[in-house]
């Protein structure tokens, strides 16, 4: 009966290795980092500058000129149009494509959903599917009791996956991670009755100002909210400047 323990103990310890090898790849891949004064780089998650362009421009060009114009298929041309520009620029300047092309099926995705029904609210449609799935994706870490911002966070403090073993710092990864998923759930909240009510302005705003920006501030305050309490006193005791 010993053996067989320890047998089935090894294969639960190779599958625990797996999934952090695993979770390990895929934070390293996020584009998370910290900065010299050992903040998250907020700016670097969400790609730059340049990544925050590649991400917010093409929307906002598609509502500046579907209002202005009132024509969809013109809304539609300039929407994809920018999102080819950033791909093109990127690469004849031989730069990693992945956020522009992903910026740009994205749009395309977006594209065909209006087009196919003529309806320019329908623009909007595949976010709601992206931050359901995003916001089940999360809760289904924290069930699995891998919360997804732990990983993240995890690496890139240096924490790996120690941090499981200590129920303070699980469940700081746990309230940080919830966080994300607020978000999310704030999205489906407010832009699915304005898309209801045919509120196309109103929804374009709401897409824009609750993308990026927001996750962007949810990721710094989930960031603040899972410091080890070392950290907390050390900066308390000497402010790093930012």
């Amino acid at each position: 009966m010993t053996a067989p323990g320890r047998r089935d103990g090894a294969a639960g310890d190779g599958r625990d290795g797996d999934v952090e090898r695993s979770m390990a790849a895929y934070a390293a891949r996020s584009g998370m980092r910290r900065k010299d004064n050992g903040q998250l780089d907020v700016l670097h998650a969400v790609g730059g500058w340049r990544g925050l362009a590649e991400t917010i421009l093409p929307g906002f060009v598609f509502l500046a000129v579907l209002l202005v114009g009132n024509t969809l298929g013109a809304a539609l041309v300039a929407s994809l149009a920018t999102a080819a520009l950033f791909t093109v620029l990127r690469l004849v300047q031989r730069q990693s494509l992945v956020q522009a092309v992903s910026g740009f099926v994205g749009v395309v995705v977006c594209a065909v959903f209006a087009r196919a029904t003529g309806e320019a609210l329908d623009y909007y449609v595949p976010g709601f599917w992206i931050n359901a799935v995003w916001f089940v994706g999360l809760g289904l870490s924290l069930l699995a009791r891998w919360p997804l911002l732990g990983v993240f966070y995890g690496y890139i403090r240096g924490e790996g996956s120690q941090w499981r073993e200590v129920p303070v710092r699980r469940r700081a990864y746990r309230v940080a991670t919830a966080m994300l998923m607020a978000m999310f759930a704030a999205r489906l909240v407010v832009q699915v009755p304005l898309y209801l009510a045919e509120n196309l302005t109103g929804l374009g705003v709401a897409r824009l100002v609750m993308g990026v920006p927001l996750y962007a501030l949810t990721l710094w305050l989930a960031w603040l909210v899972s410091r080890p309490p070392e950290q907390i006193a050390a900066q308390e005791r000497d402010p790093a400047p930012d």
